[in-house]
């Protein structure tokens, strides 16, 4: 178990975090969130040592081994599967079928086994270090970003292995449902704070706009409640016999804390701008093939005899292995690349934007964002510019930096920003997640699915994928082909098949026994049991959540009486009528009392609904995994 105990840490005069605290116990799956910037990755480094808080502790058990993925690239062997096997313990030595079977699900083939690391790319590269990091076998694995150079089946491949991880793990990531399929746990840095709850990002988020809008509703009511105390103080401290109320009111203002309100958290809010198209088909590929300059000239083309249209509105999704030409098709889409053979022809008013990944080395050095997003379409002015350059979360003076200081994750931000500029009707879009936090790619997810006009899209994200893909392009088994349908009708008539699924299949690791029974499951069968599964579920929770709706319409009558008794208090109080004050003030503060008792109760009932519901959701998680 680590505990992190009254830990700060701030930067040139900007507080990350203060005095917080964390418990990461026996077989917790920690999802770390929070927006980019707000210290997620400087807690990971000050975890494993590298960085070193301003105050507070971290408790680290002895010989708590921890695991961690190297960005820096260094290999000291002649072949992937020789530097692999550098990362097993001591007494694995001799164990070189885990080192082959991560290598496997990670995306290297048998034949990469013998090939020199330095030969592959460098996402491969940063993969083997992840390939040493699993198989050193750590207490605690952390893990930042670390879809960032995996493409879908080795992505679903990664979830399978983490979920039957047997010790802790501390996750960092943008990819939403990649966490929720993961993590125990979520643990939040969200204004200077951290909180941790059992459960997944979205019961992490509903608890936080929860506490939020109490804190608020809290916070206006103290507010409501001194200004009427101050106002009584003042217009009856000179009155003789009202003394003993007037000293009653000094003394509970003297004890009322001071709320704060809450600053205004900037969200990445933008749309892009849509120009009208009136016909139907935007785009029509035929016969596409393209190879990149090979010394085999015999080898096969990356693409080859590729045919797809574009109707307006379409969401159409590239998806696949990494290295198959997912973005080179999408190039050649976008008119990025010239075929070598066939014809991509776009309809007649049709405008296109493009964002690809590398694209940020198009940024200028010695621009502003502010010049950056100006000099993308003739008819933007400065303050057109300003407002764009506000909606990626660059405002005042933060619009007036250069590119040079930007990290990865602003640039993305300010290509986005560009793309935002001018009307379109075609949008191209690879990997647009990469370097975007969770809530940025919430935003972005909105701004996609509002979009009048087309878009087709390279993606490895599974919740970009299930919210909007209507059509697919998928590379498999080294075939490139159209499917009509949406992800989930893919996943169950297609699916992926046995590409990369070794994670619970090395012929030598045991299985759990409930993962073998739901693997034995037909579909149908694990149909029928989810639904027995959640019906149970509603039935457990329907007393409760019925509870909680009456407990919650009893706090707004009791709050709207509330206002009803403040605002007779302020009348009554002109008259000096000391017994109506008096009586109003007594029902006043009954109910006061009531709606305390009564928000207590409203927690017990939101435990008992987490609880409930934290009791069936591995149980259905599982079955989830097994009908994907």
């Amino acid at each position: 178990m680590i505990s992190i105990e009254n830990l700060s840490k701030g930067f040139g005069g900007h507080e990350l975090f203060e005095q917080i605290s964390l418990k990461i116990n026996p077989r917790e799956r920690v999802g770390l969130v929070g927006r980019n910037g707000h210290g997620k990755t400087t807690l990971m480094r000050m975890i494993l040592g590298e960085e070193h808080p301003d105050s507070g502790q971290i408790l680290i058990p002895n010989n708590y081994r921890m695991g961690y993925v190297r960005q820096h690239l260094a290999f000291t062997q002649d072949t992937v599967l020789k530097e692999g096997c550098l990362g097993l313990p001591e007494h694995e030595k001799d164990q070189q079928w885990k080192v082959e079977k991560i290598l496997a699900g990670l995306g290297f083939s048998p034949a990469d086994f013998n090939r020199h690391p330095l030969e592959f790319s460098g996402g491969y590269q940063v993969r083997l270090n992840l390939v040493k990091v699993l198989v050193s076998d750590p207490d605690l694995l952390l893990l930042d970003e670390p879809t960032n150079y995996l493409d879908i089946t080795s992505i679903r491949w990664l979830e399978k292995f983490l979920n039957q991880w047997p010790r802790e793990i501390l996750l960092i990531t943008h990819d939403r449902s990649f966490m929720d399929a993961v993590v125990t746990h979520t643990a939040g840095l969200h204004r200077r704070n951290l909180r941790k709850i059992k459960g997944d990002t979205g019961k992490y988020y509903a608890q936080i706009a929860q506490d939020e809008e109490i804190y608020e509703k809290t916070r206006v009511n103290d507010e409501k409640r001194k200004k009427e105390l101050e106002i009584f103080i003042s217009r009856f401290r000179a009155k003789a016999r009202l003394a003993n109320m007037v000293q009653s009111r000094i003394k509970t203002l003297a004890k009322m804390e001071k709320k704060d309100k809450l600053e205004a958290v900037n969200d990445l809010e933008f749309s892009f701008r849509s120009r009208p198209f009136t016909a139907k088909l935007m785009l029509q590929a035929e016969h596409l093939a393209f190879s990149y300059p090979s010394e085999n000239a015999s080898s096969d083309p990356l693409i080859d005899d590729v045919a797809i249209t574009v109707a307006a509105g379409d969401r159409v999704c590239i998806i696949g292995k990494n290295g198959k030409g997912k973005t080179t098709l999408l190039k050649l889409l976008a008119g990025e690349l010239e075929p070598d053979r066939g014809t991509v022809q776009l309809s007649p008013g049709v405008v296109t934007g493009f964002y690809e990944q590398t694209n940020v080395k198009s940024l200028v050095d010695s621009r502003t964002v502010e010049e950056e997003v100006m000099y993308s379409h003739p008819d933007v002015d400065r303050q057109h510019a300003r407002n764009i350059c506000g909606s990626m979360m660059f405002e005042g003076d933060a619009a007036l930096k250069k590119i040079s200081v930007l990290s990865g994750g602003e640039k993305s931000r300010v290509m986005l920003g560009k793309l935002l500029v001018t009307p379109l009707n075609l949008l191209f879009l690879d990997e647009p997640t990469n370097h975007l936090d969770m809530e940025a790619c919430d935003s972005l997810l909105a701004a996609v699915d509002s979009f009048a006009g087309a878009v087709v899209m390279v993606t490895h994200n599974e919740m970009f994928l299930h919210a909007l893909a209507e059509r697919l392009i998928v590379f498999k088994n080294d075939r490139i082909q159209v499917f009509e349908g949406s992800y989930a009708d893919f996943l169950e008539k297609e699916g992926w098949g046995d590409e990369n699924d070794s994670a619970g299949d090395d012929g030598k690791n045991e299985k759990k026994q409930s993962d073998e029974e739901t693997v034995r499951l037909g579909k149908k069968e694990l149909r029928k049991l989810r639904s027995d599964l959640v019906q149970r579920r509603s039935k457990e929770l329907k007393p409760v959540e019925s509870k909680m709706e009456k407990v919650e319409s009893t706090i707004e009558a009791l709050e709207k009486d509330i206002e009803s008794l403040n605002a007779t208090l302020l009348d009554i109080s002109a008259s000096g009528d000391g017994r109506k004050i008096a009586d109003v003030s007594r029902k006043l503060h009954e109910k006061q009392t009531r709606v305390d008792v009564l928000f207590d109760e409203l927690q017990v009932l939101a435990d008992e609904q987490d609880r409930i519901r934290a009791t069936y959701d591995d149980e259905l998680n599982r079955i989830d995994s097994g009908l994907c």
